[in-house]
């Protein structure tokens, strides 16, 4: 899929690596614009009962990675107390079992963003310093009652939302070490492209890549990760879904065949880490919501796997493009993050 999009203005000229060019590096990410409509606002379902005419269940899902992954647990140790020959590096694993792990609200975080982006809801977190530069019509939801439609599912203040994530847990028992080069943090008084008219662009996504760049031991920082091709499990719980909520989820989590995309996960993002593709293989959905809570045993007919899953699937999909999605920042993100994909990491400064 091909998408215009307007030409990026680019900052002052920056040595590349090394120092010996002159010549700009220009990074991987992109802005998806904000929709032209004020965005609706509405009174969310609530969780005071499950709703006859709305979706409730449960996803299963398989997250692959297919560039490293690391989503950091803010703990640095000695490299020998994991069984490595470095002296520190930032560690990943959570838990009495010792498995990498991706935490939910990392999950739900990288959801939500794009969630957001392709419908036509506020801005879920702001900073003060720019709140001036944000339209005001995207600035975060305030009153529970009037929510955007990204609040309604993922919550806002006072409101928990209807979506329950769990941590993700990996099926290897082994990890690898990675070396990401440092960092910048995010420049925008010094990048013409975050404003437009004195406004933001709109809301930032890095491109999905095919390789991430590592630095190697001597130059970057030490990173426990997951490789390439490692497996997550997770399960996300929903209740009082509409069809066209659950359908855009759905969408997010690039079961949309017209709009194949993967996730953003963790950090490294600017280097191309954190790819990963999800996979639902099947879907609990209780037809007798008291029969369901009166036992402790799921019942197996519950259950949508195969044909009737992706039949479900696409039924929903269908819901969202008819009564939620927006198709202008769906088709700007999707050329964004789209996967599979053949774009190379920059080179250069970071």
């Amino acid at each position: 899929m091909t998408v215009n999009r307007p030409s990026r203005p680019q900052p002052p000229n920056r040595p590349s690596d090394g120092g010996s060019s002159s010549e700009f590096v220009p990074k991987p990410y992109e802005f998806v614009s904000f929709p032209s409509e004020r965005p609706n606002l509405q009174r969310p379902a609530g969780h005071h009962k499950y709703f006859s005419d709305r979706l409730h269940g449960t996803l299963y899902l398989t997250l692959k990675v297919q560039t490293p992954l690391h989503v950091s647990t803010g703990v640095v140790v000695m490299g020998s107390d994991i069984g490595q020959k470095i002296p520190l590096i930032k560690t990943m694993v959570q838990g009495i079992d010792q498995k990498l792990s991706i935490q939910g609200s990392s999950l739900k975080g990288c959801i939500r963003s794009v969630y957001e982006a392709i419908t036509n809801s506020t801005l879920a977190v702001i900073t003060n310093r720019y709140r001036d530069k944000i339209p005001p019509e995207r600035l975060p939801c305030r009153q529970k009652e009037q929510l955007c439609p990204a609040s309604r599912v993922f919550g806002a203040l006072d409101w928990q939302g209807l979506l329950d994530f769990n941590d993700a847990k990996c099926e290897n028992i082994s990890f690898s070490t990675g070396f990401m080069p440092s960092l910048y943090r995010p420049r925008p008084d010094e990048r013409g492209a975050y404003f437009i008219r004195g406004k933001v662009a709109g809301r930032k996504f890095y491109d999905n890549t095919i390789k991430a760049i590592d630095k190697g031991q001597n130059l970057g920082i030490p990173v426990q990760q997951a490789g390439r091709e490692y497996i997550f499990t997770t399960k996300l719980n929903f209740k009082n879904l509409t069809a066209e909520e659950l359908g855009t989820l759905l969408i997010v989590l690039g079961q949309d065949a017209k709009y194949p995309m993967a996730l953003k996960v963790g950090g490294g993002k600017p280097i191309g880490m954190g790819t990963m593709t999800v996979n639902i293989d099947k879907i609990h959905q209780p037809q007798n919501l008291k029969q369901r809570y009166s036992s402790y045993n799921l019942n197996q007919s519950d259950e949508l796997i195969g044909e009737k899953l992706q039949q479900f699937i696409q039924k929903n999909i269908q819901a969202a493009h008819s009564r939620l999605i927006q198709k202008p920042q769906l088709e700007e993100l999707a050329a964004i993050l789209r996967y599979p994909t053949d774009r190379e990491p920059p080179l250069g400064m970071y």
